[in-house]
């Protein structure tokens, strides 16, 4: 492992990064203001396992093979981006079917369960190839290559970062919720932000669907 101070380093760099708001934290922050607090955690839990995928496959070299393939990186891309916008899609159109509930004295339910809102955090992150390049560039800079044992190091810190990403993204699906629960009997509001939350799963899709193959 690295030494003390690259650690420290390594870990404040992480902890940086996982505050930054991206793609993530927009994703968990849609699903929460979509479904709610339980389902914004579980999303959070959900892209932190997918994160454990490519943190997985980074230390095996299968991360480096699909990022140094144009067809491959394209193909995984497409695939993530067309499942953020139907995503996105369905949860604009639930927000009407929402809103009419409500003001058919319905209470404010889920729109998907977390059960299924973990399973597509899973998958949003893991078909991520930007996720991939993410860990395939940050992380060897903190490897100790003398001390052996790189794919165990990789997934130790990558394991580190993921845990901070995650963390990171329950405190946002805590303060989203707040919002949600401040509009709750509102049923034009509700509409309203999940009719956001849709279209910001749409442009995440589109923006991955046009992202550039990296080079490492």
């Amino acid at each position: 492992m690295p030494d003390l101070t690259q650690f420290a380093l390594y870990f404040a760099a992480a902890f940086l990064l996982a505050i930054t708001p991206g793609p993530g934290i927009f994703y968990v922050a849609a699903r929460t203001l979509a479904g709610g607090r339980a389902e914004g955690i579980a999303s959070s839990f959900g892209t932190g396992l997918g994160g454990m995928v490519h943190v997985l496959a980074g230390s095996l070299g299968v991360s480096a093979i699909v990022l140094a393939s144009a067809e491959l990186f394209t193909a995984l891309k497409l695939i993530g981006a067309l499942y953020l916008v139907w995503l996105g899609f369905r949860t604009f159109q639930s927000a009407r079917r929402e809103a009419k509930t409500m003001l058919e004295g319905g209470t404010l339910s889920p729109a998907v369960g977390t059960g299924r809102a973990f399973r597509e955090g899973v998958l949003v992150e893991a078909l991520n190839p930007k996720t991939a390049a993410f860990f395939l560039a940050f992380i060897p800079q903190f490897v100790n290559l003398g001390a052996g044992h790189v794919a165990l190091q990789f997934m130790v810190l990558g394991f580190i970062s993921v845990t901070l990403n995650t963390v990171a993204d329950v405190v946002v699906a805590f303060a989203a919720s707040r919002i949600r629960q401040g509009a709750a009997g509102r049923a034009s509001t509700i509409r309203r932000l999940r009719e956001a939350s849709g279209c910001a799963m749409i442009a995440l899709g589109m923006g991955l669907a046009i992202a550039k193959r990296p080079a490492l």
